[in-house]
């Protein structure tokens, strides 16, 4: 992984909803309506990688296991198909992953799911369940496996040695059967984006996968997520000097419905990164979720504005 380069972040930013450190009014995101609705089914995960983060691993529950009953009322209140979202942890450990997924296709949306295609993901009861919704449900999945990087000392050195190598196999088995697969990378590393996609695009071949490495959705490099590092903050005037659409924000579009370990409901929540910071639990209902968001965080200036990137395919 490449030397972080930034300073550490001003204490003074990131403060105050309304206004940037240098009292400049901070931008914010009115919502337009549902594209994508995010469940995390758990913070939960077979692994624990070096930077994650919703501070996932094998011990991890601050965001506890989302049951049907605790997603269908966030399902009731969608009144057309919209991309349903299922992230994590790792969102095959929850046994009520693929109940989810049959109540989000039959009500006709599409689903993506984020998984680390390692041993969760080849259960066979977790194999036969998704068989059963391909079968049923052609072309309304879509499966976005984490590899962090196109070789073993790069993804293992997030991951944990030998992680490349368990992850390989459920690749190969959602390709084998025809699974639309997407994958997930980082821009970390100090290859560069034309680089990655050449050595993403020589594994795939490789390996036979239906993957387009030149296509942005069907391979993500996200940029990484550093709270702790100095990144500007985005004031109103930022949307016409970047030329920036506020509407193409994840927080216009989308919403992430968490349980907390301990809370009596699920909350929806800003968006799929700010899991862990109050200002962002917009309610308990869709409804109530609705309302703008001020970007007072360095993961709205990092990951969305500046680095342009979504969680949605």
């Amino acid at each position: 992984m490449p030397t972080q380069i930034h300073p550490p972040l001003s204490p003074e930013k990131f403060v105050d909803p309304a206004h940037t450190a240098t009292g400049e009014p901070r931008a914010v995101v009115d919502f337009r309506g549902f594209e994508t609705l995010w469940f995390n089914t758990g913070s939960l995960c077979n692994i624990e990688c070096a930077n994650c983060y919703i501070e996932s691993s094998p011990t991890a529950d601050h965001l506890v296991y989302l049951t049907l009953d605790d997603v269908l009322p966030f399902l009731d209140e969608l009144h057309e198909p919209i991309e349903i979202g299922l992230t994590g942890g790792e969102p095959f450990l929850n046994p009520h992953c693929l109940a989810i997924c049959e109540a989000s296709l039959e009500r006709g949306h599409s689903l993506l799911i984020l998984t680390n295609a390692m041993r969760p993901m080849m259960r066979p009861r977790v194999q036969a369940g998704l068989l059963e919704l391909q079968a049923r449900f052609p072309g309304k999945m879509t499966v976005r496996v984490s590899l962090d990087h196109h070789s073993a000392p790069g993804h293992d050195a997030e991951r944990g040695a030998g992680a490349f190598a368990r992850a390989l196999p459920g690749l190969d088995w959602l390709s084998e059967h025809g699974f639309t697969t997407h994958i997930a990378g980082r821009a970390a590393f100090a290859d560069g984006e034309v680089q990655a996609r050449a050595g993403y695009g020589a594994l795939i071949a490789e390996r036979g996968w239906d993957i387009d490495a030149s296509d942005p959705a069907a391979l993500m490099l996200f940029p990484e997520m550093d709270a702790r590092l100095d990144v500007p903050e985005i004031t109103t005037a930022c949307w016409d000097i970047l030329s920036i659409d506020p509407g193409t924000m994840m927080c216009a579009s989308s919403r992430m419905v968490v349980r907390r370990k301990g809370a009596g409901a699920p909350v929806a929540l800003a968006c799929t990164l700010l899991w862990d910071d109050p200002q962002f639990e917009m309610g308990r209902t869709l409804a109530e979720s609705t309302r703008p968001v001020a970007l007072n965080h360095p993961h709205c200036a990092r990951f969305c504005v500046l680095g342009g990137a979504s969680c949605s395919a």
